[in-house]
Protein backbone atom coordinates (compact mmCIF):
# COMPACT_ATOMS: atom_id res chain seq x y z
CA UNK A 1 0.00 0.00 0.00
CA UNK A 2 1.45 3.57 -1.08
CA UNK A 3 2.10 5.57 1.61
CA UNK A 4 -0.18 9.13 1.81
CA UNK A 5 1.98 12.21 0.95
CA UNK A 6 0.23 15.44 2.18
CA UNK A 7 1.34 18.65 -0.20
CA UNK A 8 0.81 22.48 0.85
CA UNK A 9 1.42 24.27 -1.64
CA UNK A 10 1.53 28.53 -1.75
CA UNK A 11 2.50 31.42 -3.74
CA UNK A 12 5.82 29.65 -4.94
CA UNK A 13 5.00 27.37 -6.58
CA UNK A 14 3.45 28.76 -9.24
CA UNK A 15 6.14 32.22 -9.29
CA UNK A 16 8.19 30.15 -11.76
CA UNK A 17 5.43 29.70 -14.04
CA UNK A 18 5.39 33.64 -14.14
CA UNK A 19 2.13 34.14 -11.99
CA UNK A 20 2.90 36.92 -8.95
CA UNK A 21 3.36 36.10 -5.78
CA UNK A 22 0.48 37.41 -3.87
CA UNK A 23 0.71 40.52 -2.59
CA UNK A 24 4.45 42.55 -2.28
CA UNK A 25 5.97 43.61 0.80
CA UNK A 26 4.11 46.53 1.08
CA UNK A 27 0.91 45.05 1.51
CA UNK A 28 -0.39 46.05 -1.90
CA UNK A 29 -1.58 43.41 -5.02
CA UNK A 30 -0.95 44.99 -8.36
CA UNK A 31 -1.19 48.50 -6.29
CA UNK A 32 -4.26 47.84 -4.92
CA UNK A 33 -5.04 47.51 -1.30
CA UNK A 34 -5.60 44.46 -0.72
CA UNK A 35 -8.88 44.94 0.78
CA UNK A 36 -10.49 46.85 -2.26
CA UNK A 37 -10.21 43.52 -4.57
CA UNK A 38 -10.63 40.46 -2.22
CA UNK A 39 -13.21 41.08 0.25
CA UNK A 40 -16.91 41.15 0.24
CA UNK A 41 -17.02 44.90 1.52
CA UNK A 42 -14.81 45.56 -1.34
CA UNK A 43 -16.97 43.86 -3.91
CA UNK A 44 -20.09 45.98 -2.80
CA UNK A 45 -18.14 49.45 -2.69
CA UNK A 46 -16.83 48.79 -6.54
CA UNK A 47 -17.89 45.48 -8.16
CA UNK A 48 -16.10 46.81 -11.50
CA UNK A 49 -13.02 47.08 -9.89
CA UNK A 50 -12.86 43.87 -8.67
CA UNK A 51 -14.26 42.04 -11.59
CA UNK A 52 -11.25 44.01 -14.18
CA UNK A 53 -8.60 42.82 -11.31
CA UNK A 54 -9.77 39.18 -11.91
CA UNK A 55 -10.42 39.23 -15.08
CA UNK A 56 -6.79 40.40 -15.27
CA UNK A 57 -5.34 37.40 -13.38
CA UNK A 58 -7.38 35.21 -15.01
CA UNK A 59 -6.42 36.48 -18.74
CA UNK A 60 -2.63 35.95 -17.26
CA UNK A 61 -3.40 32.48 -16.12
CA UNK A 62 -4.77 31.41 -19.20
CA UNK A 63 -1.87 32.49 -21.05
CA UNK A 64 1.18 30.93 -18.41
CA UNK A 65 1.68 26.90 -18.27
CA UNK A 66 2.52 24.67 -15.34
CA UNK A 67 6.22 24.38 -14.27
CA UNK A 68 8.88 21.75 -13.17
CA UNK A 69 7.78 21.97 -9.70
CA UNK A 70 4.13 21.02 -11.20
CA UNK A 71 5.56 18.27 -13.28
CA UNK A 72 7.37 16.73 -10.45
CA UNK A 73 4.44 16.28 -7.78
CA UNK A 74 2.50 14.77 -10.75
CA UNK A 75 5.41 12.13 -10.68
CA UNK A 76 4.93 11.41 -6.70
CA UNK A 77 1.73 9.90 -7.99
CA UNK A 78 3.84 6.73 -9.11
CA UNK A 79 5.34 6.17 -5.79
CA UNK A 80 2.60 7.73 -3.63
CA UNK A 81 -0.84 8.52 -2.70
CA UNK A 82 -0.38 12.37 -3.00
CA UNK A 83 -2.87 14.83 -1.78
CA UNK A 84 -2.42 18.38 -3.39
CA UNK A 85 -3.91 21.10 -0.72
CA UNK A 86 -3.18 24.69 -2.16
CA UNK A 87 -4.14 27.92 -1.05
CA UNK A 88 -3.44 28.97 -5.28
CA UNK A 89 -6.70 30.10 -7.26
CA UNK A 90 -4.73 28.80 -10.72
CA UNK A 91 -5.41 25.44 -11.81
CA UNK A 92 -1.78 24.72 -12.65
CA UNK A 93 -1.96 21.44 -10.68
CA UNK A 94 -4.77 20.20 -12.60
CA UNK A 95 -3.29 20.87 -15.64
CA UNK A 96 0.09 18.97 -14.87
CA UNK A 97 -1.79 16.37 -14.36
CA UNK A 98 -2.26 15.80 -10.67
CA UNK A 99 -5.36 14.06 -9.38
CA UNK A 100 -6.24 14.98 -5.89
CA UNK A 101 -6.16 18.37 -5.35
CA UNK A 102 -8.08 21.11 -2.87
CA UNK A 103 -8.36 24.83 -3.23
CA UNK A 104 -8.54 26.18 -0.07
CA UNK A 105 -8.50 29.95 -1.60
CA UNK A 106 -11.35 28.78 -4.58
CA UNK A 107 -10.48 28.60 -8.33
CA UNK A 108 -9.86 31.67 -10.74
CA UNK A 109 -11.73 29.89 -13.51
CA UNK A 110 -15.37 29.14 -11.56
CA UNK A 111 -17.67 31.99 -11.13
CA UNK A 112 -20.21 32.18 -8.40
CA UNK A 113 -23.50 33.40 -7.48
CA UNK A 114 -23.51 36.37 -4.86
CA UNK A 115 -27.03 35.02 -3.85
CA UNK A 116 -26.41 31.04 -3.93
CA UNK A 117 -23.28 29.90 -2.88
CA UNK A 118 -23.59 26.34 -4.34
CA UNK A 119 -24.09 28.08 -8.15
CA UNK A 120 -20.92 27.44 -9.11
CA UNK A 121 -19.75 27.43 -12.75
CA UNK A 122 -16.49 26.82 -14.95
CA UNK A 123 -15.59 30.18 -16.52
CA UNK A 124 -12.55 30.62 -18.25
CA UNK A 125 -13.09 34.41 -19.78
CA UNK A 126 -14.25 37.82 -18.26
CA UNK A 127 -17.02 38.48 -15.80
CA UNK A 128 -18.97 41.50 -16.52
CA UNK A 129 -21.23 43.38 -14.62
CA UNK A 130 -24.56 41.46 -15.78
CA UNK A 131 -23.35 38.34 -15.88
CA UNK A 132 -25.61 36.50 -14.03
CA UNK A 133 -26.82 33.53 -12.26
CA UNK A 134 -30.12 30.85 -13.47
CA UNK A 135 -31.79 32.90 -10.45
CA UNK A 136 -30.77 35.87 -12.08
CA UNK A 137 -27.63 36.91 -9.61
CA UNK A 138 -24.54 38.71 -10.10
CA UNK A 139 -21.88 36.25 -10.66
CA UNK A 140 -18.27 37.17 -8.56
CA UNK A 141 -15.21 35.59 -8.62
CA UNK A 142 -15.54 31.82 -7.19
CA UNK A 143 -12.48 33.35 -4.40
CA UNK A 144 -12.51 32.71 -0.77
CA UNK A 145 -11.80 37.03 0.37
CA UNK A 146 -11.56 37.84 3.33
CA UNK A 147 -14.06 37.80 6.49
CA UNK A 148 -15.23 34.51 4.06
CA UNK A 149 -15.34 31.13 5.67
CA UNK A 150 -12.73 28.72 4.05
CA UNK A 151 -15.46 26.10 3.48
CA UNK A 152 -12.94 23.17 2.48
CA UNK A 153 -10.37 23.49 5.13
CA UNK A 154 -12.43 20.67 7.83
CA UNK A 155 -11.60 18.25 4.50
CA UNK A 156 -8.07 19.48 4.21
CA UNK A 157 -7.57 18.67 8.44
CA UNK A 158 -8.85 15.29 8.01
CA UNK A 159 -6.35 15.01 4.82
CA UNK A 160 -3.65 16.62 6.57
CA UNK A 161 -4.04 14.24 9.47
CA UNK A 162 -3.91 11.22 7.62
CA UNK A 163 -0.59 11.94 5.85
CA UNK A 164 2.71 9.45 6.23
CA UNK A 165 4.93 12.17 5.22
CA UNK A 166 4.12 16.47 4.70
CA UNK A 167 5.61 18.87 2.12
CA UNK A 168 5.35 22.41 2.34
CA UNK A 169 6.12 24.43 -0.40
CA UNK A 170 6.32 27.82 -1.63
CA UNK A 171 3.96 29.12 1.24
CA UNK A 172 5.32 30.92 4.11
CA UNK A 173 2.54 29.88 6.52
CA UNK A 174 1.67 32.97 7.96
CA UNK A 175 -1.71 33.05 5.90
CA UNK A 176 -4.57 31.78 8.45
CA UNK A 177 -6.46 29.60 9.02
CA UNK A 178 -3.95 27.63 6.31
CA UNK A 179 -1.12 27.59 8.25
CA UNK A 180 -2.89 25.48 11.07
CA UNK A 181 -3.32 22.82 8.78
CA UNK A 182 0.59 22.15 10.03
CA UNK A 183 -0.51 21.32 13.20
CA UNK A 184 -2.76 18.00 12.15
CA UNK A 185 0.16 15.78 11.17
CA UNK A 186 0.37 13.00 13.66
CA UNK A 187 3.61 13.37 15.96
CA UNK A 188 7.00 12.35 14.43
CA UNK A 189 5.66 12.79 10.59
CA UNK A 190 8.43 13.77 8.68
CA UNK A 191 7.91 17.13 7.48
CA UNK A 192 9.77 18.72 4.53
CA UNK A 193 9.63 22.53 3.99
CA UNK A 194 10.68 23.85 0.53
CA UNK A 195 11.08 27.85 0.22
CA UNK A 196 14.38 29.81 -0.67
CA UNK A 197 13.69 31.80 2.22
CA UNK A 198 12.52 29.49 4.44
CA UNK A 199 10.66 31.53 7.78
CA UNK A 200 10.61 28.80 10.04
CA UNK A 201 12.34 27.32 12.86
CA UNK A 202 13.93 24.35 12.77
CA UNK A 203 12.99 23.24 16.23
CA UNK A 204 8.94 24.45 15.77
CA UNK A 205 8.57 20.42 14.68
CA UNK A 206 10.13 17.55 15.21
CA UNK A 207 11.68 14.98 12.26
CA UNK A 208 11.43 18.79 9.98
CA UNK A 209 13.91 19.04 7.09
CA UNK A 210 14.26 22.45 5.50
CA UNK A 211 15.10 22.79 1.70
CA UNK A 212 16.24 26.28 0.74
CA UNK A 213 15.39 26.59 -2.55
CA UNK A 214 12.76 27.57 -5.32
CA UNK A 215 10.06 24.91 -5.83
CA UNK A 216 11.38 23.49 -8.85
CA UNK A 217 14.85 22.76 -8.09
CA UNK A 218 13.63 21.77 -4.58
CA UNK A 219 10.85 19.42 -5.60
CA UNK A 220 14.14 17.90 -7.81
CA UNK A 221 15.53 17.00 -4.21
CA UNK A 222 12.65 15.78 -2.33
CA UNK A 223 12.34 13.42 -5.11
CA UNK A 224 16.09 11.93 -4.35
CA UNK A 225 15.21 12.00 -0.77
CA UNK A 226 12.18 10.38 -0.57
CA UNK A 227 13.79 7.80 -3.40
Amino acid sequence: MKKRLVVLTGAGISAESGIKTFRDADGLWEGHDIYEVASPQGFHANPELVLDFYNQRRRQLLKVSPNKAHHNLVSLENDFEVDIITQNVDDLHERAGNKNVIHLHGELLKARSTKNKHLVYNWNKDIAIGDVCEENAQLRPHIVWFGEDVPLLEKAAEITQQADILVIIGTSMQVYPAASLVNYVQHNTPIYFIDPKPAVNKNAFNNLTIIEDVASSGTDKLITILK
